[in-house]
């Protein structure tokens, strides 16, 4: 734990590491004290020099608290957005402070006051304003992190698909698998003639359990320095109208098959001391889902499976992520026999990945995706399963209700 808090203070340079604390100071400890245990006839707020108190103080103070949280997060995840906002927000609060000693000090010594205050406060905004290349360090390609070639299960279509033509844009080649062939020769051929990638096709059928001992024999003479386990589907319904041998096919799909093929892959990555390996997870997982029960479970499976991994191989060079998303822009609704719903491109999702990978143990795409899974950690989970349940019915067709 020690090393893992070393190596995030690392990132940043000491005074980025000391505001990044002060906002969550904050953000945690003063502002919640403000706001639910300070009376509000003793509250008092400064906004751009202007002192306000009591109630008017009070009703600005959820605004002070998501400033400071978002520089907290922003400051832990060094996010591109950081500049100019924090720099301009760091030269709003030393003109007000400049502001606020001169009007309600006064004299000499609000002068003094006022300049005591304005200077360093200048100084981090000129630090904070000279910092961009901090926030916006540029992303080493994949090949440039990982190696030479990739393997990447569900390639066929939606975000498998689209997992591949980012790590050929990356100059990764690929290993592209999935049951339909015919997709799969077709992206090739486009991955090879668009970014002069080698491509290699392989039809596999995961649901098999041979399936996965297929696939290694036919990559065992490559170095797979990248692993996209994207290969899976959903089956909606309710339990007891499903067919066992479909619910018998996901759990191999989901669950199954990335640990077999996991625990052939990694080992040589950790020899070599770098490589990859991105579970594509769902939001699912972060609850019971009723008529989407086993594939929601086998996502929570795939998201404590990831982490682990994550904190096993932290440090040896090999970067796990779980990637979680919500509806997305692909064949998962037809195949999982939903009715309706649209969903977030797939690019956006792979985009998301890839710069979370070797940052955190999982990711969520989409903010409405994050609050709802947050909602998840504290709400009552049997509220949230009956919440859940009303929202897959009106997906869910008639005859598997």
């Amino acid at each position: 734990m020690s090393q893992w808090w070393r190596d995030r203070l690392a990132q940043r340079p000491w005074w980025m590491n000391a505001l990044m604390l002060f906002c969550a100071y904050m953000a945690f400890v003063h502002i919640p004290l403000d706001l639910f245990v300070k009376p509000a006839a003793h509250d008092a707020e400064a906004w751009f020099g202007i002192l306000l108190r009591g109630r008017a103080a009070k009703l600005t103070e959820p605004l002070h608290w998501a400033i400071y949280a978002a520089g907290a997060y922003g400051f832990w995840r060094m996010r591109p957005w950081m500049w100019p906002w924090a720099a301009l927000y760091t030269a709003q609060v030393a003109l007000g402070m400049l502001i606020w000693s001169l009007v309600y000090v006064g004299g000499l010594r609000g002068w003094f006051g006022g300049l005591a205050a304005l200077v360093p406060l200048a100084a981090i905004t000129v630090a904070l304003w000279s910092a961009r290349d901090h926030f916006e360090r540029r992303r080493a390609s994949m090949r440039e992190r990982y190696g030479e070639w990739a393997l990447i299960t569900g390639a066929s279509a939606g975000i498998g698909a689209e997992f591949a033509r980012a790590l050929a844009r990356e100059g990764m080649s690929c290993v592209l698998t999935a049951r339909r062939e015919d997709r799969l020769r077709t992206l090739a051929a486009d991955l090879e003639q668009q970014y002069q990638v080698s491509t290699r096709v392989v039809a596999a059928d995961l649901a098999d359990p041979a399936g996965s001992e297929r696939l290694l024999d036919a990559v065992k003479d490559l170095q797979i320095d990248v692993f996209i386990n994207n290969a899976g589907f959903g089956y909606a319904g309710r339990f007891d109208k499903q067919e066992a041998g479909r619910l018998r096919d996901l759990v191999q799909v989901n669950c199954v098959a990335p640990v077999v093929l996991a625990s052939r892959l990694l080992p040589g990555m950790r020899a070599r001391g770098r490589g990859a390996m991105i579970i594509t997870g769902s939001i699912a997982g972060r609850q019971p889902l009723p008529r989407h029960a086993i594939y929601a479970a086998s996502k929570a499976f795939d998201l404590l499976f990831g982490e682990a991994l994550w904190a096993e191989l932290r440090g040896t060079g090999v970067d796990v992520l779980v990637l979680e998303p919500g509806p997305t822009e692909s064949e998962f609704r037809e195949v999982a026999g939903e009715t309706r719903g649209a969903g977030e491109p797939a690019a956006n999702v792979v985009s998301l990945a890839f710069a979370a990978l070797g940052q955190q143990p999982s990711v969520i795409s989409g903010w409405f995706n994050w609050l709802r899974a947050s909602t998840a950690r504290v709400a009552p989970r049997s509220v949230l399963t009956l919440v859940a349940e009303q929202v897959i019915l009106e997906q869910t067709p008639p005859e598997m209700q």
